[in-house]
């Protein structure tokens, strides 16, 4: 066979097991998500509970990193403590080993029954949590079937000139091999598959066994980076999870790793019978015994991640918040994720409701104090609006439903829409209020007035836009696009007033003119925006017209 087509046949057995490890994981999280996140918040009495609730939610979930990622969340929300969280993580990697070692044995004839079982469950039987096992045993059936594949794939290989040159010399080079199985880990964001594909390498002799420690010592470390890497984002206080296990695997590793070098000894025999077997009991011996002995390690090990990850202190802002509702543990379970998304943006709302509340004392006089809190608030809802984003576009990566994934669309125009609404109150109104107080001019009083009900009306819909987006109640947001209407009629007759006033010669109006329309038009504006977060729920209903053009037009 042809090293290309060689080759592409590995990579499509790798990707295929990829998949299936995800496939499964994403089946049990539909399923059972809500319940096995609340197991290991209710497994978080002792840091021996915590690392047996890790343990078997790893094991559910075919990922240690899963486990990781929502023990950072809990610790950031105080649900845990963080010694905690670092034992359940502990305890998730022995959970993760211990799938290696079940995916491993020889069940290639039970490959067929669960791929026909899976689909079955998949395609033919409406029951959503049903579909989401036929996910699962499907998922296995292809976990089964990636191996076989590797096998096959790398059957040629072997009798290749190339590879016994390349494997000697990784044979020899023990550091390589580790840094080459690290980062092999790290790309795949898969320790479960790592490992596998070693084992499935070395099946046939394609891996020698002096090499084999130091790879599965990589694939540990690497795996151990994975979690670090997806909380480098989140607080101080959650990172320290996977900064603590990444401690304590690596320094384990690189022990061995010295003793491996210095002994020039492979895996032991007594760890089975066959290479890959050899590898995978390998694998799972080395976690167990990680999980027991770092368990009393757990506070030093946590003394010097704080050193890694100290807290940043940061000036406090009036009016400024910087704590967030999201929590990138709910990533893998979209129903969760996006209530968290929800309630980020009902605090964006919060803010842009302290940004519009003085606009009248802003337009009447712009005390420094307020001008600088609204542009404090201005910053934080740029900051919200891009966490959000970005917390809605990582869950978009993990496979949503056609509903779920409509619900985000909606729930990112809705940030940016808040936004928006944030930047014409910090770029519409406050340099109109800065001029106005510069020069020292008034409104008139019919102005002021005017100006002042389409602000309590567009605060009264602020809080009606947030009713609708965490409701989704339709006569409300009938309401609400109702309000678009009576806010245009409100700023025409204001225009047609303002120019009436114009015509009559008030002093006060043609001083202030550009500004009285310039905040009129501020506020129609914000009003828009806030009206839009009806319109998803109304076209479901077939209540709103997508164009305003007449049929044919």
């Amino acid at each position: 066979m042809h090293p290309i087509l060689i080759l592409i046949n590995l990579a499509a057995a790798v990707m295929l097991l990829l998949y299936a490890v995800r496939m499964v994981r994403t089946g049990i999280e539909r399923a059972h998500g809500a319940a096995l996140r609340d197991r290991l918040q209710g497994a978080s009495g002792n840091r021996v509970t915590a690392a047996l609730g890790g343990m078997v939610l790893a094991m559910l979930l075919q990922s240690a990193t899963a486990v990781g990622v929502l023990a950072a969340g809990f610790a950031a929300s105080g649900i845990v403590t963080v010694a905690t969280g670092l034992a359940a993580l502990l305890g998730a990697d022995l959970g993760s080993a211990l799938v290696v070692r079940l995916l491993a044995l020889d069940l290639s004839e039970l490959v067929p029954i669960l791929i026909l079982t899976g689909c079955v469950l998949f395609l033919k039987v409406e029951a959503r949590r049903a579909k989401q096992y036929g996910r699962i045993v499907l998922g296995v059936g292809f976990v089964l079937l990636s191996l076989q594949m590797i096998g096959a794939a790398t059957l040629p290989m072997r009798e290749s000139a190339a590879l016994p040159v390349i494997m000697d010399y990784l044979g020899r080079d023990a550091l390589m091999s580790f840094l080459v199985a690290a980062l092999l880990a790290w790309l795949v964001h898969s320790s479960v598959a790592t490992v596998l594909l070693l084992a499935a390498l070395a099946q046939g002799g394609g891996l020698p066994m002096t090499a084999a420690l130091p790879m599965l010592l990589g694939a540990n470390v690497g795996g151990a980076v994975i979690a670090v890497w997806l909380t480098r984002g989140m607080e101080p206080v959650s990172r320290r999870i996977p900064l603590g296990n990444l401690i304590l695997r690596g320094a384990a590793a690189a022990i061995l790793l010295w003793l491996g070098w210095m002994s020039g000894a492979g895996l032991p025999e007594w760890l089975g019978q066959g290479a890959s077997v050899r590898i995978v009991n390998a694998h799972v011996v080395f976690n167990a015994a990680i999980a027991v002995l770092a368990l009393p390690l757990i506070r030093p090990a946590l003394w010097l991640a704080e050193r890694l990850a100290p807290e940043q202190p940061q000036p406090v802002i009036a009016g400024q918040r910087r704590k967030t509702a999201l929590d990138r543990a709910t990533l893998a379970l979209p129903q969760l994720a996006l209530a968290s998304a929800k309630r980020e943006l009902l605090l964006m709302g919060a803010a842009l409701e302290e940004m519009l509340r003085p606009a009248p004392q802003l337009l009447d006089g712009a005390p420094p104090d307020l001008l600088a809190a609204t542009s404090a608030l201005d910053e934080e809802m740029n900051r919200r609006h891009a966490d959000v984003k970005l917390f809605l576009a990582a869950l978009n990566e993990g496979g949503l439903t056609a509903d779920e994934a409509r619900e985000s669309l909606h729930l990112t125009g809705v940030a940016i829409n808040l936004e928006y609404a944030g930047d014409i109150v910090a770029k519409s109104l406050l340099p109109v209020a800065q001029k106005k107080t510069a020069s020292g001019r008034s409104f008139s009083a019919k102005g002021r007035d005017e100006l002042q009900a389409m602000h309590a009306r567009v605060l009264t819909n602020l809080q009606l836009a947030m009713n609708v987006l965490i409701s989704g109640d339709p006569d409300a947001a009938r309401q609400l696009m109702r309000e678009k209407e009576v806010m245009r009629a409100l700023e025409r007759d204001s225009h047609q007033a303002h120019l009436g006033r114009l015509s009559a010669g008030n002093a006060e109006s043609l001083a202030t003119s550009h500004w009285h329309l310039e905040a009129l038009r501020a506020y129609k504006e914000i009003n828009s925006l806030l009206v839009s977060v009806a319109l998803p729920i109304l076209e479901e209903r077939g209540e709103v017209l997508r164009s305003r053009l007449a049929p044919g037009q």
